[in-house]
């Protein structure tokens, strides 16, 4: 009894279960685009649509031979060059003809005045008589006969010049630097003249600091009372090396 309500007769509204949201790819739009595109249309099947023949033009027997060239006449390519003909049976070659030359007086002639043949240099390297070319061996010192060799090639001469036009280049650089950074003496009247200006200056400063409050309870106070002090020390540090030194400026 202790559990009946007059809340439980009025019929109770069903509350929706929350679903959780659809999952959608991150390509989604990348596949609709390639799929409207039709790039992989008919990809193995061949094309969605086959153009079709008119009724008129259906196949006939021996269509798809192929067709041959007219029949023309054969022509050789050298046809213009055409070698004598073979002399006939009955015709005869000319007889008696006969030659002044003494070949016995030629080729006495001949080898009197040619040069013998040099045999070509081998070595053997093994017991069984294995012969091989001595020039193709490297033991013939032809290399150093040479008319050039020992010269310096002409591309080392060329890096040499580069090389040396290089380090003339650097040296003029860091010259120009040097003279760039280099310092010059003041004068007297230059030296008593920033004298002059750095105690004005430190004057100016140090009357503004003394009209700073006493009380630095704030951040911003406290950050202009250090940066004066910092710059009053910088001016005290460079009158005194003005005062005490010779002066130099960089150009």
């Amino acid at each position: 009894m202790g559990e009946e309500s007059i809340y439980n007769l009025l019929p109770s509204v069903r509350q929706p279960e929350a679903k959780n949201p659809r999952y959608k790819s991150v390509f989604n739009s990348a596949v609709k685009e390639e799929y409207k595109s039709h790039k992989t249309a008919s990809k193995t099947m061949g094309p969605a649509k086959v153009p079709l023949n008119e009724p008129a033009a259906y196949l006939t027997k021996r269509s798809k031979e192929p067709v041959l060239p007219e029949k023309s006449q054969f022509v050789r390519p050298n046809a213009d060059h055409k070698k004598p003909s073979v002399p006939l049976r009955n015709e005869k070659p000319v007889m008696g003809l006969k030659s002044n030359k003494n070949f016995i007086h030629t080729n006495a002639v001949e080898n009197i005045m040619s040069v013998s043949k040099k045999p070509q240099p081998k070595y053997v390297d093994t017991p069984g008589g294995a012969t091989n070319n001595l020039d193709d061996s490297g033991l013939v010192p032809k290399y150093i006969k040479k008319d050039n060799y020992g010269t310096v090639p002409k591309y080392l001469e060329t890096r040499k010049k580069q090389m040396a036009e290089h380090q003339k280049n650097y040296e003029q650089y860091i010259q120009q630097r040097l003279e760039r950074g280099a310092l010059n003496q003041i004068t007297a009247d230059e030296r008593r003249a920033t004298l002059e200006g750095l105690k004005k200056n430190w004057e100016e400063l140090h009357l503004q600091y003394q009209g700073l409050s006493v009380v630095t309870d704030t951040a911003p106070k406290k950050a202009r009372k250090e940066r004066m002090e910092a710059e009053m020390k910088q001016l005290e540090k460079d009158i005194d090396t003005i005062e005490k030194t010779q002066d130099y400026i960089r150009h």
